[in-house]
């Protein structure tokens, strides 16, 4: 238990197996387990109970709320795991998360270019499928798909 310096009270740490910490954090126990086996969470032996269960703090509870926002602004875990790094050794300054952002956007910027381009080609080649489909073979596969149409 520590000790708060403001006050004379007993500050108890918040301990959770892994049931109450999927509800909190809203990630399913197979999530938790994944990031745990990824690394990206740790739990020693020494917070295990007697029957193996794990006891979850507080700062893990933390850490997946930090994972699930980076995942919400599109990065990878891998990228996750890097942000977490740096929250660890204290260096997530805004100005050296600015750098990773400006990346981040970048990369997402492109990915719509190349999306608007899919989009574009898949109305294209459905139209022509459309205007060159013969009612009379009906049985016949989709040249949208199974072909090159030009």
């Amino acid at each position: 238990m520590d000790y708060s310096p403001l006050s004379s009270k007993i500050v108890k740490k918040l301990i959770m197996l892994i049931g109450e910490l999927s509800k909190r954090s809203g990630l399913t126990r197979d999530t938790i387990r994944f990031y745990e086996k990824k690394r990206l969470i740790t739990v020693g032996w020494k917070e295990r109970r007697d029957n193996n269960y794990k006891e979850y703090s507080e700062d893990i509870l933390e850490k997946l709320l930090t994972i699930k926002r980076l995942k919400n602004f599109g990065f990878t875990l891998n990228e996750a795991s890097d942000v977490l790094d740096m929250i660890e050794l204290n260096e997530a300054t805004c100005h050296n998360l600015y750098a990773k952002i400006e990346e981040k956007v970048a990369l997402m910027d492109e990915k719509i270019r190349e999306m608007i381009k899919i989009r574009s080609m898949l109305l294209d080649r459905s139209l022509k499928c459309k205007d060159n489909c013969s009612p009379s073979e009906p049985e016949v596969n989709c040249p949208i798909i199974v072909s090159k149409m030009d």
